[in-house]
């Protein structure tokens, strides 16, 4: 049983001492494939995921199941997509009935849904999908529409408790698709005869239609509705919230209430805040096709960070995901903590048990018996650019570092990851190439000589020298020629890659390596 320090932990203790004993605690997270599903709707997934974990740790059963809305209409065409008119034939429709514009899938919303389905699974989630169109369509809510329209009144004074204006006499907690148009949206005057009949006006095509509630499958609950109907039809013990739906009157507010008519109690619930990406402001939305992907974050991440960063914080704090130079610090704090959740590096207890929930939290399957390889991610982005980019020969020197597969895996996804942010991302004075040749620099006389004082050094003693040694004999070869430190400087960066400043150089230049350095020198 794992101890009650990290968040996930101990929401899933309360959920035990809360709920009792259960044989399986069901968990739920959802999402509308209105477009491309993005990295905000991540923190709902990972969340769920995480204290599931903390009940799997604890000997608990689990059942994680994921809401695909896709009976929701399609509202609007995101700005990223393809075929944007052909696209747009179908507003207001269910988004399950919207066509693939890339045609590779049997929908557009199936298109999104596996998509993301395959996104979790780089990062260690499972879930049970539920396709809300399939169970709408097959009956399975007939009971708890039902219950809402039997229960209208009391729903209705739920909600105009948390209105300014309360709902009008005709309002019906029922939504229905056009026998004719397949649209939701100008739908009338519906009227329930008590029993079994529906009836509707459609404005959009003038249809007049009547709908039998124990054969059709045109019905569907409002969001405000079909949550708490379906918290109660999969006996939901668990599911998070956004900000967004936890503010009073919000959709939990109405829904914890909501819910006790379908004879069922709001799940344990926990809000999250936003999580957004530095450099890229606001909130991301999948309708206006302004957002990153989980695919997106993996490129710059490895799987286990991604995780790792989730679990860092606790689920009320917002926080962004850097794609800036605050990469490089990100994967020195998860170096960092790896090397306390191993013991490799010291720490206090406390802080200790931490990285190595933290770090056990963050893991695809089970956390490796020896800390895998570090290699330090801004001496990464060197290393590759000494090789202009070439992962396979920036690999020979790490050599004698990697030792068996882990190792082989840590070191290809975190290179992968530094070529894409040195290609997409880097700031421009942090990248550079080095030069082919020698550029026969200009200089002052002192300068030139310094030059060649310093290489004539390189080839004397170059496998005496360290990192520290090269720094001190290079400080007392500028010396000795009466240059100026940051003139010296200059003149070794524009001989090695014809810029005024680069990495720290007597590191960088024991890198390159001898025989590279004397020809450019």
């Amino acid at each position: 049983m794992s101890a009650n320090i990290h968040w996930a932990d101990i929401t899933a203790d309360r959920i035990i001492k809360q709920l009792g004993e259960k044989d399986v605690y069901t968990l739920a997270s959802g999402i509308t494939p209105s477009g491309v599903v993005h990295f905000g709707n991540f923190r709902e997934v990972i969340t769920v995921d995480l204290v599931a974990r903390g009940l799997r740790a604890k000997g608990k059963k689990v059942r994680f199941i994921f809401s695909w809305d896709d009976y929701d209409t399609f509202r609007k065409v995101p700005a990223n997509m393809p075929k944007q008119d052909e696209l747009a034939k179908y507003m207001f429709q269910p988004i399950v009935d919207t066509p693939d514009p890339f045609g590779e899938h049997e929908s557009y919303a199936a298109h999104h849904e596996r998509s993301f389905e395959a996104q979790l699974e780089k990062v260690g989630i499972e879930v049970e999908p539920l396709y809300q169109a399939v169970k709408y369509r097959a009956g399975e809510y007939r009971k708890g529409i039902r219950t809402t329209l039997e229960k209208r009144d009391e729903i209705a004074a739920i909600l105009n408790e948390h209105r300014t204006s309360p709902l009008g006499e005709d309002w019906m907690p029922v939504s229905v698709y056009c026998e004719k148009c397949n649209t939701d949206h100008e739908i009338k005057n519906i009227k329930w005869d008590g029993k079994s009949a529906l009836s509707y006006e459609c404005n959009n095509c003038q249809n007049k239609g009547q709908l039998d509630l124990e054969t059709t499958e045109r019905v569907k609950l409002p969001w405000r509705m079909d949550w708490p109907m379906r918290w109660a039809h999969e006996q939901v013990d668990f599911e998070p919230g956004g900000k967004d739906h936890s503010s009073q009157g919000g959709s939990y507010t109405t829904a914890k209430e909501i819910v006790k008519l379908y004879d069922w109690r709001s799940p344990i619930y926990l809000q999250y805040d936003f999580v957004s990406i530095k450099g890229a402001g606001g909130k991301m939305s999948s309708s206006k096709g302004n957002l990153i992907t989980v695919n997106d974050i993996l490129k710059v991440y490895e799987p286990e960070m991604v995780r790792w960063i989730f679990a860092s914080y606790k689920t009320n704090v917002d926080f962004a995901v850097s794609f800036d130079l605050d990469v490089i610090k990100t994967y020195e704090d998860f170096d960092r903590q790896e090397r306390q959740a191993y013991g490799v590096e010291a720490a206090n207890e406390k802080k200790a048990a931490m990285a190595k929930r933290v770090y056990e939290l963050s893991q695809i399957s089970t956390m490796p018996s020896e800390m895998p390889f570090q290699p330090a991610f801004r001496h990464l982005t060197n290393i590759l650019q000494i090789h202009d980019g070439d992962i396979k020969a920036a690999r020979s020197f790490y050599d004698s570092d990697i030792k068996n597969e882990r190792d082989e895996r840590r070191f290809n996804e975190r290179a992968a990851c530094a070529k894409h942010w040195l290609e997409n991302y880097a700031p421009e004075d942090f990248k550079f190439s080095v030069n082919s040749s020698n550029i026969n620099y200009e200089c002052e006389s002192n300068t030139k000589s310094f030059l060649t004082a310093f290489k004539q050094v390189l080839e004397k003693d170059w496998a005496s020298f360290d990192d520290k040694s090269l720094h001190e004999k290079m400080y007392e070869v500028i010396h000795e020629h009466e240059v100026e430190p940051p003139v010296a400087f200059k003149a070794l960066y524009q001989s090695l890659i014809s810029q005024d400043r680069g990495p720290k150089l007597a590191s960088f230049i024991l890198t390159v390596g001898k025989d590279r350095v004397i020809q450019l020198l």
